[in-house]
């Protein structure tokens, strides 16, 4: 199912199924791969629109939690508390990826290659409600 989004092509501010941004291909993954529930699509958001992007991510992570890499989790690269960019996390043959996409299209990165080639590099799930905090 992956080769799906490696030969998707980008395009600023798609949320596919044919085209994707990089939040486009997050949400998509996390909910065709994963079975999570649909992220907001938050339009405003895009390559060179960081405060946009910040906004939203201040938003979004308060229904997150930091983790390590874990598949189906988010990579949010931040440089300071800006973010610039978000892959997500797939488990490929035992090992754990991400996968990007940018104007050249989608890449699969080691999770220690995604995390030297950028500044900084936070993973977050969706909060994880344990029974009795549903109470």
């Amino acid at each position: 199912m992956i080769e799906k989004y490696m030969r998707a092509p980008y395009r600023e501010g798609a949320r596919g199924p044919i085209a994707f941004d990089c939040w486009g291909l997050c949400r998509d993954i996390r909910h065709e791969v994963f079975g999570l529930p649909w992220l907001p699509s938050l339009g405003s958001v895009g390559k060179d629109k960081i405060r946009e992007n910040t906004k939203a991510y201040r938003d979004l992570r308060k229904a997150m939690e930091e983790c390590a890499p874990e598949p189906g989790a988010i990579a949010a690269v931040l440089r300071g508390e800006a973010l610039l960019h978000v892959g997500t996390v797939l488990m490929i043959e035992g090992r754990l990826k991400v996968i990007d996409t940018n104007p050249g299209g989608a890449s699969l990165w080691t999770t220690g290659d995604f995390e030297a080639a950028h500044p900084r590099v936070v993973y977050y799930r969706d909060r994880r409600i344990l029974p009795q905090q549903a109470q």
